[in-house]
């Protein structure tokens, strides 16, 4: 069933490392040999095998009409022809910031880059340049990129300076990454109590770095209520949410504003691209305009320019489309409880939005140590079951699924039928 992909997999290890240009990509967590992809059309993707599967990652979020978007297609096609990039400003980069900021009314300038690693990390260095400060707060199970003051572990206090995560990260760049942990209200004032210098906390407001676990509303509160109250920054990382979770992210389900958005995948439509926005008060600071350097030779490059303009114009001429992915979305996941529980398993889920997320546990997950509390050995069977049975989940039970509109109702009937198969003998 896999052969080519196993011999294609061994031919990368070859050139590159582990033998993926990403790592979750490698099935590190589920065991097994990835499929290599060929082609995606609609709702389905398609190995060198030759095996078709209904795809429930959609690159990671971006692809909400699917692949090869005739739109899309079209726009990026166009585009292209007139030239790839050109290191120079485009009429494109003022469209799609315009289409942006008329969205939300707590920014009012777009800054692009090519990531979304390149997005927090530069937003993070605009909350320090403004508030003149240096610690920042993240919470374990959030992923922010992988810039070097956010790869940290926890350190052996409540709230404590994070130690490097990674070999290669010298400890004097994480020293003021402060670490808490996700929905702990307690964490997060002791935190405040204990340093003076606090630039900002940057949080995923909806966390699909540790599955789908949204940050309670309570939560979310006792951070803009800190952050006014001790002069810091309140970033939201919709890097993944945005444009997702509503038309607004998470920002357009919350009733509480951050001072800085990043965003990512989403406003590219399956380009590399990346975003932070904020209020014209915070983001005078940055060059040219001021004195906080950020650049990039390929940021708003045009062609990821079109593909989002198209993309995020389509979903605004019809915003109806995020209701029709959210009952897809929740047709998938009670149809697996329902399946899970008639076999007396545990099983939870949630879901925002297209975004969403299952976990093999008796409990839902509401941290990070929660989450590793799961059943992954369960998980990665289901996976490898289900993508036999042509259906593509993350690779991971620390990653989000997807629901595009090409899925049809009769797709995820088809994957509930197959999950019934499998949850028989998990």
């Amino acid at each position: 069933m896999f052969k080519k992909s196993i011999k294609a997999y061994e031919k990368a290890c070859e050139v590159i490392p582990g033998g993926v240009d990403s790592p979750v990509r490698a099935f590190k967590s589920v065991g097994g040999t990835p499929p290599f992809i060929e082609k995606g059309k609609g709702a389905y993707i398609y190995d060198i095998d030759g095996n078709k599967y209904v795809d429930f990652v959609q690159s990671w979020g971006p692809l909400i009409f699917g692949h090869c978007d005739r739109d899309i297609e079209k726009a990026v096609i166009k585009t292209a022809k007139k030239g790839l990039s050109f290191g120079a400003p485009t009429n494109l980069e003022t469209k799609l910031a315009s289409e942006i900021v008329e969205m939300f009314d707590n920014i009012d300038k777009v800054r692009f880059v090519s990531s979304g690693t390149e997005a927090t990390m530069s937003a993070i260095r605009l909350a320090r340049g403004v508030t003149n400060k240096n610690d920042i707060i993240k919470f374990e199970g959030c992923y922010h990129g992988h810039s070097d003051s956010l790869l940290v572990q926890a350190g052996s206090g409540m709230a404590t300076f994070g130690s490097p995560s990674s070999p290669g990260v010298p400890a004097d760049l994480t020293k003021h990454t402060l670490l808490c942990e996700y929905n702990n209200i307690e964490q997060l004032e002791k935190c405040f109590e204990e340093s003076n210098d606090i630039a900002c906390i940057i949080i995923e407001p909806i966390a699909g770095n540790m599955g789908l676990v949204p940050a309670s509303n309570e939560f979310l509160k006792a951070c803009r209520e800190l952050c006014d109250k001790y002069g810091a920054l309140l970033i939201f990382d919709e890097v993944m949410s945005g444009f997702r979770a509503s038309l607004k992210g998470a920002s357009g389900i919350l009733d509480i504003k951050a001072d800085i958005l990043t965003f990512g995948k989403v406003i590219g439509a399956g380009m590399p691209v990346g975003a932070f926005a904020a209020r014209k008060e915070i983001m005078s600071h940055l060059s040219p305009e001021g004195k906080i350097y950020q650049a990039g030779t390929l940021s708003g490059n045009p062609v990821a320019m079109a593909a989002g303009l198209e993309s995020l114009r389509k979903l605004k001429k019809n915003p109806k489309i995020y209701d029709d992915l959210n009952k897809k979305a929740k047709r998938l996941l009670n149809g697996l409880k329902k399946i899970a529980d008639e076999n007396n398993i545990g099983f939870q889920t949630n879901s925002r939005g297209s975004m969403f997320g299952f976990f093999f546990c008796e409990n839902e997950p509401k941290n990070f140590k929660e989450v590793g509390n799961c059943d992954f050995k369960r998980f990665a069977t289901f996976h490898h079951e289900m993508l036999k049975r042509g259906f593509y989940f993350a690779c991971s039970q620390y990653e989000a699924g997807f629901i595009c509109t090409k899925i049809t109702n009769k797709d995820i009937d088809a994957c509930l039928k197959a999950a019934k198969e499998v949850m028989k003998n998990l």
